[in-house]
């Protein structure tokens, strides 16, 4: 996951400062070094500060862009409701090396009709501490990856605080990645 080999910036980027969220721009050229590439996005080290760089911002580092997700021929309700799960797994914690479901942070996923074959997604999920600054990062990653989901209209992602969070909520198989299993 760390690439202590340099990536030179091949043009400026948008990036967010961990875990304040402060938007910043990082110029062409700047040396960063990769911590974590899950997902489409990328945690960096530049200057001694860790920044998140969002998945369309790919070839800034030299990478390719994440592929846009696909339905099977003659899907079902079922199959992009799966779809849509899938997608989310792909939201990360900048901080921790999990995707946002396995660490329990969504709470609800509703689809409903928006006409002409279309579906409207209602996410609600919470943070693993209310004052982090990535919320709301983290929940636009969330609506981007969904409304990249063929016949998902629009996503609509609420960050909600109750019930609290706790380790309880992670999947097993992230207790036991994090050391949390007891």
């Amino acid at each position: 996951m760390y690439d202590r080999d340099p990536v030179i910036l091949k043009r400026a980027c948008e990036a967010a400062m961990i875990p304040a969220g402060t938007r910043v721009v990082i110029p062409e050229g700047t040396e960063v070094n990769l911590a974590q590439s899950l997902g489409g996005s990328f945690t960096v080290y530049v200057d001694g500060n860790l920044l998140r760089i969002a998945g369309k911002d790919a070839d800034a580092l030299g990478l390719e862009t994440p592929e846009t997700p696909k339905l099977p021929d003659n899907h079902t309700d079922a199959d992009l409701e799966k779809l849509i799960w899938q997608q989310m797994k792909t939201c990360y914690d900048p901080e921790i090396p999990i995707n946002i479901v396995d660490l329990g942070l969504v709470y609800d996923c509703k689809l409903s009709d928006a006409g002409d074959g279309m579906k409207t997604v209602d996410v609600k999920m919470t943070l693993t501490a209310p004052g982090c600054g990535m919320g709301n990062i983290l929940s636009a990653d969330v609506k981007e990856k969904i409304e990249s989901v063929p016949l998902v209209k629009e996503a609509r992602v609420e960050l909600v605080f109750d019930p609290p969070w706790s380790r309880e909520m992670m999947s097993e198989e992230a207790r036991l990645q994090t050391g949390m299993y007891y």
